[in-house]
């Protein structure tokens, strides 16, 4: 029986202008001298369920992915590094596009650099099973809905109420579906994978089991946040 082939895709392509840094916020030192981009890669490198990985990065940040982290670190299983489009959607097609018989797609935030192997191993398994699954954690907070005017509208069971992370994971005939659709039919805030698919309707989202230490660099805080978890982590 021939292996399924699960091919993760990274996408790095944004510019972090809410960091107020010159340098995008995957590419700033976490540690070691390695930038954030660095950590999530070596993981799904490392990870006997990933086979392969795809790249999504800037134009201008192509040279430097290529040199100073694949070759440097010799994460050999990045077998593209291609540039992103205009939003984030964009880029998750882009590396669609380069996909080959993959069965299976992560979808991963370069700036997300403390994914695991066991948040792999149950992606992957819960993938396979319904072929739509999204890491999260539930949320410790009350959650509020706001209306347009900032009034709270509806107050959802905290117990219902999860925050979504990546990697996020699809069958690969799916995704590109979704996708698909979504051109068909433009439609706001797509902020994630997961909303293709619920926007499609092609399927359910299976919530997965993340961890709250797999944050996403956005600000200035988050990544100080990041850097004392990579000290005691």
């Amino acid at each position: 029986m021939k292996k399924e082939k699960c091919t993760a895709i990274v996408v790095a392509a944004g510019q972090g202008t809410r960091m107020g840094t010159q340098t995008q916020k995957q590419f700033l030192d976490l540690g070691e001298g390695k930038p954030v981009l660095y950590y999530c890669l070596n993981c799904f490198q490392k990870s006997p369920l990933i086979d392969e990985i795809i790249l999504v990065t800037s134009q201008n940040g192509i040279q430097f992915c290529q040199k100073e982290i694949v070759e440097k670190h010799h994460l050999d299983k990045v077998t593209k590094v291609i540039p992103g489009g205009k939003e984030r959607r964009d880029s998750v097609c882009q590396g669609l596009k380069q996909c080959t018989d993959a069965d299976y797609v992560l979808i991963h935030d370069g700036a997300r650099p403390f994914v695991t192997e066991k948040i792999l191993q149950r992606v992957v398994e819960a993938v396979r099973v319904y072929k739509a699954c999204a890491a999260g954690v539930p949320a410790k907070d009350t959650v509020k809905l706001l209306d347009q005017d900032g009034f709270v509208r509806e107050t959802p069971d905290r117990n219902q109420t999860w925050l979504v992370q990546t990697p996020q994971a699809f069958a690969y005939s799916l995704i590109c579906e979704a996708h698909t659709f979504l051109d068909q039919h433009p439609t706001e805030s797509v902020t994630d994978d997961a909303v293709a698919v619920e926007r499609s309707g092609l399927a359910k989202v299976k919530m997965v089991l993340g961890d709250y230490s797999n944050l996403k660099i956005t600000t200035p805080e988050d990544l100080e946040t990041a850097k004392g978890f990579f000290r005691i982590l």
